[in-house]
């Protein structure tokens, strides 16, 4: 609540917007479950998504503690977004392939990429976009590898896999040029509020 008064509401909204959509994202698959057998999770499944959307939230709660910069804390959700659902989609569907596909593995190195360049970057909105857009050539990479390797093929054609890999690449390029934005735009951290 101390954070809420310090910045005299401003984002409030849509912490709370951000909170309801996690919680209703945590419902869809309990959802699907009552009107189809193809979804069959277990308890362990809720688990991993719940400690996935609790991470990203708090991470986007520090981002919003960090700086009062809209374009920074869009640029933060936009971020996370991106990587829940790389994440979420890859272990739950394959994006290469099967689920069980082991060029899947190729993922893990988009997101980590990002998160070495936060800790280069220091969270500085330059840094930060310079992060960004390397995560962006990563995802970019693992697509080119796939393809040019012929992996997943029959079950993900090469299209497929290229225009699944530009959503992701086009979503942290937004993220790149946000963070970009935030740096042009001078806003006092809250340490300095």
């Amino acid at each position: 609540m101390a954070a809420n008064a310090e910045d005299g509401g401003r984002g409030r909204p849509w912490r709370r917007a951000a909170w309801g959509a996690a919680a209703a994202l945590m419902l869809l698959p309990w959802l699907a479950m009552q009107v189809t057998g193809e979804v069959a999770w277990d308890e362990a499944d809720f688990a991993i998504l719940g400690a996935m959307l609790a991470g990203s939230g708090g991470i986007y709660e520090l981002a919003t503690r960090i700086s009062a910069n809209g374009a920074y804390r869009a640029a933060v959700g936009v971020a996370l977004a991106t990587a829940f659902f790389l994440i979420w989609m890859n272990f739950a569907l394959g994006i290469i392939g099967t689920e069980d596909g082991p060029a899947n593995l190729l993922y893990v190195c988009v997101p980590a990429v990002g998160i070495i360049g936060v800790f280069i970057a220091r969270l500085r909105p330059n840094g930060m976009a310079r992060a960004l857009f390397a995560t962006s050539l990563a995802q970019g990479l693992v697509a080119a590898v796939a393809v040019s390797a012929g992996m997943g093929y029959p079950e993900s054609p090469p299209l497929e896999i290229l225009g699944v890999n530009a959503l992701f690449v086009a979503l942290w390029l937004a993220s790149a040029s946000l963070f970009r934005q935030a740096a042009r735009v001078r806003t006092p951290s809250r340490s300095q509020l």
